[in-house]
């Protein structure tokens, strides 16, 4: 009986489905991150009499067919991309992507990651880092003896002192775009490489070519939808009840059947 196999894949479906919404609601206070989406597919199909087979000698021809689904599998889990209110902070290092960029970071392999996590910080050297201690490329130093930074929506970073009226340019923060932002693979710690299906970094000075601007003294916000998580939720849950019902009838027709005699 197919009908157990079915189900069962059903089942593994739904449960990947809570996964993703609990990730998704876990991560509701996580800064920048947007929320995810099971996506799944039909299996294979059983093609007990094909759609056109020619069914009696005058030529007539099936117009559908039997053709038997064999259940569903996960296709993708993709990324809703979506603007996250910004939150104050007053954080001179805080700034918020308004539009579409990530800020590119040096891993500790030397490698270039991404991400929209504007939670800036300075190491003893007064290098600008993320929380996690990752460089922010091109690697600006603010001065010990600094009065205050600021960052302007071009991605400038000046600094004050006290002796000197102007400020100082220290140097300037790009962002990088992708063609198929979706397509960014995900490692942790707000932090997204490179792939074959995202296509390569378009670095840009903020605002320009479709890029966003930044806001210091903010934070992007998580985009999860709280009210749209706990609905797919509850349809996830009624899916995986459902599909338990099938089990049970299946296991009962089998019980049946094994009992005539």
């Amino acid at each position: 009986m197919k009908a157990l196999q079915i189900a069962a894949s059903g089942m593994a479906a739904q449960q990947m489905r809570v996964d993703v919404v609990s990730n998704n609601l876990a991560n509701m206070s996580t800064t920048g991150y947007n929320a995810r989406r099971a996506e799944f597919a039909d299996l294979h199909y059983q093609q007990v009499a094909r759609p056109g087979t020619i069914s009696a000698s005058d030529g007539a021809m099936l117009p559908t067919g039997v053709q038997i689904g064999m259940g569903v599998r996960p296709a993708s889990v993709s990324v809703i991309l979506a603007q996250g209110s910004l939150a104050q902070t007053g954080g001179d290092l805080d700034v918020a992507i308004e539009g579409r960029g990530y800020l590119e970071v040096t891993l500790p392999s030397g490698g270039a990651a991404y991400t929209r996590d504007g939670a800036l910080k300075r190491t003893a050297e007064g290098l600008i880092v993320t929380s996690e201690g990752y460089e922010v490329a091109p690697g600006i130093t603010i001065p010990a003896d600094s009065r205050s930074i600021t960052i302007n929506a071009d991605g400038e970073v000046y600094a004050y002192f006290p002796d000197q009226v102007q400020p100082q340019l220290l140097g300037q923060l790009n962002l990088a775009g992708f063609t198929n932002e979706k397509g960014l693979e995900a490692i942790g710690n707000n932090l997204f490489l490179e792939s074959a299906a995202s296509g390569p970094a378009l670095q840009g000075q903020p605002g320009t070519d479709g890029l966003g601007t930044l806001r210091q003294g903010y934070l992007e916000e998580s985009s999860v939808d709280s009210v749209r998580e706990i609905t797919e939720l509850i349809k996830a849950q009624r899916g995986y009840e459902l599909n338990a019902k099938v089990i049970t009838a299946a296991d009962e027709i089998l019980a049946a059947t094994t009992q005539v005699r």
